[in-house]
């Protein structure tokens, strides 16, 4: 789809992050987008924010992980739009932990939305596709962490391994289709309040890695797969260094992000555990986590050191 202006977006995850980002980059584009995430508040400020740029939204309170639910939306989107041309699946939480010692439940929670969220919402848009032609496009937002491991944060490694594995299935089951495209994200650490939100069960505050890429980064890579559909598209420089070094030298690199990963993932100061928002929307529904100031004014700390 080379013109995004009259298009009907759908975006999931869309109340902060990633998927706030892209919602407001697709509306900048003329889109029409439906807003999906668990929080209705926030949806409400993404939908005014969408309104002063100009741009039609729709929006809908769901949990992914209820397919009953996502069908609803997807029924409701086409009675008010009329079709959908593009799904972005981009729904995420996030815990940390050492795996022994996180409670099963919590990563049933997590794989219920990173995963099944994922497969309700490719289902649906799958299905919309074929009612309208066979045309669509699906974007699912998976992460260099579906390619490269880091410890701590197992089974959302799990979950995003899954995510790219299931879009390669669908899109080797849609050959035979060539105007419905099937797309995956990979983005590296990105800016965005899904540190603050994780459940934490580790014992140390969580933070980004370095480098951090901005939100708006990633939505312009989502952006640029609805209109140029590709395979598979990474974000930010560290996304490609890293594939890199996991074709070259897959042993070291494991081992080296064994040891420098959780340095650079956690805090000194201590955390008591929590389960964040694994259950519910919770705040810091914004696109920026602020964790680039962070890290600058770190650098900037100890150069004048």
């Amino acid at each position: 789809m080379a013109d995004l202006l009259g298009a009907v977006v759908v975006v999931t995850g869309a109340s902060s992050g990633i998927g706030r980002a892209a919602a407001l980059g697709f509306v900048r584009k003329g889109a029409r987008v439906v807003l999906v995430s668990r929080s209705a508040d926030a949806l409400g400020e993404v939908a005014n924010e969408c309104g002063g740029l100009g741009g039609q939204t729709l929006t809908f309170a769901v949990d992914m992980a209820d397919e009953t639910a996502v069908e609803r939306m997807r029924s409701f989107a086409v009675a008010r739009f009329g079709r959908i041309d593009v799904w972005v699946n981009c729904a995420a939480v996030l815990h940390f932990g050492r795996f022994e010692e996180i409670p099963p439940r919590m990563f049933r929670r997590l794989m219920d939305t990173n995963l099944f969220g994922y497969i309700n919402g490719s289902q649906a848009a799958l299905r919309q596709f074929r009612l309208q032609g066979n045309s669509g496009t699906l974007i699912n937002v998976s992460s260099m962490l579906g390619v490269i491991p880091e410890p701590f944060v197992s089974v959302y490694v799990a979950s995003k391994f899954a995510i790219r594995g299931l879009t390669a299935s669908i899109r080797q089951e849609l050959r035979a289709t060539p105007h419905i495209h099937v797309c995956s994200i990979l983005p590296a650490a990105i800016d965005t309040p899904i540190y603050q939100k994780a459940a934490n069960m580790y014992g140390r505050k969580a933070r980004s890695i370095m480098p951090v890429y901005r939100a708006e980064r990633a939505a312009s890579a989502i952006i640029g797969a609805a209109t140029n559909p590709r395979r598979e598209i990474r974000v930010g420089g560290l996304a490609l260094a890293l594939e890199l070094g996991w074709r070259i030298a897959p042993s070291l690199l494991e081992r080296l992000i064994a040891i420098v990963g959780p340095r650079l993932q956690f805090e000194p100061e201590q955390e008591q555990p929590h389960e964040g928002n694994l259950s519910a929307g919770g705040s810091q529904q914004r696109i920026s986590g602020g964790w680039r100031r962070y890290w600058a004014q770190r650098v900037m700390r100890r150069m004048g050191e």
